[in-house]
């Protein structure tokens, strides 16, 4: 009877030796499971850092820490474009031409811009060494008609120097874009956490977080306007010149000269005797009058002395 109680007892303690080996396995697997998946899905971790008890200041840290290596990686390899994306170019231009009048070439050259679908960025006539003139112009063309404006442009005068220039910026304009996705997505989660958020210093910490993610979307966005602008209109500058005068050649005066000479000092004579006759004029007709006076008042005196009888009648 002992012996029976002893095997019942022994088989009790094996039963219940066996079933905590069992749970202490299945609580060591389960734990296994949870770190690998914890490890594995970090971001949402991160998504669900209220759930777990952690501050959400130091989720937003993190994924600011995430975002600078990002874009560091990004900026330091730009990517290589895809061979089905359209190259971007930014082409510019120099010409100096001489023409026989600089203000009426400037016309030309602004109907033939606006006549390919430019613009005229800027303007500007002077006056050098008060002999002629001189134009510069800044056009902007796009790019389909930017090698026809050039020739014509061109043609307008005599040819002084030519000057263009391509760069290629299609990796740029690649690097940008996905530079701007990125910016805006982490935008949007740093939202998403401000909605979330329910202490007053992680609201404050998230603020500042995303006005300085919005002030660099701003700034690449800048950046892709002018990547855009410069690609899609070309830029020339055009100096349009007159040619200098120049200066007379002394020549020994020959007889057409001379006659000249003579002719112009015979008017300029004629002048000046002109003018003396009109300024002696009022006085001549004063004198006229005074001797038409005095020639009256004698004949008058004269005719009175012949009708007196002579003295001896």
């Amino acid at each position: 009877m002992q012996a029976a109680l002893i095997t019942r007892s022994n088989r009790r303690t094996a039963r219940r030796t066996r079933t905590a080996l069992a749970a202490g396995l299945l609580t060591a697997v389960l734990a296994l499971s949870g770190c690998g998946a914890g490890a594995g899905d970090s971001s949402s971790d991160q998504r669900a850092l209220s759930a777990n008890g952690q501050n959400k200041s130091d989720a937003a840290a993190g994924e600011a820490a995430a975002d600078a290596k990002e874009g560091a990686a990004q900026s330091g390899t730009p990517r290589k474009p895809n061979p089905v994306t359209a190259t971007h170019v930014i082409r510019t231009a120099s010409l100096s031409v001489e023409v026989k009048s600089a203000s009426r070439a400037a016309a030309a050259a602004r109907t033939v811009v606006q006549n390919a679908g430019g613009l005229v960025a800027n303007e500007s006539t002077e006056q050098v060494d008060d002999t002629h003139d001189s134009s510069h112009l800044v056009l902007r063309v796009p790019q389909a008609e930017y090698d026809s404006v050039l020739r014509e442009l061109s043609r307008a005068g005599k040819l002084i120097s030519r000057s263009s220039t391509a760069k290629d910026v299609t990796d740029q304009v690649v690097d940008v874009e996905s530079r701007i996705a990125t910016q805006r997505a982490s935008v949007t989660r740093v939202r998403k956490l401000m909605d979330r958020a329910d202490k007053l210093a992680d609201i404050v910490t998230l603020e500042g977080e995303l006005s300085s993610r919005q002030a660099s979307l701003e700034s690449l966005l800048a950046q892709q306007a002018s990547l855009k602008d410069r690609t899609t209109l070309a830029t020339i500058t055009l100096d349009l010149m007159e040619p200098e005068s120049a200066p007379e050649a002394d020549e020994d005066p020959g007889f057409l000269d001379a006659l000249g000479g003579g002719w112009h000092a015979f008017l300029t004579m004629l002048r000046w005797l002109a003018m003396a006759v009109g300024a002696a004029a009022p006085f001549l007709a004063a004198a006229a009058v005074l001797v038409a006076l005095w020639r009256l008042s004698a004949r008058r005196r004269g005719g009175k002395a012949g009708q007196q009888p002579p003295a001896g009648e």
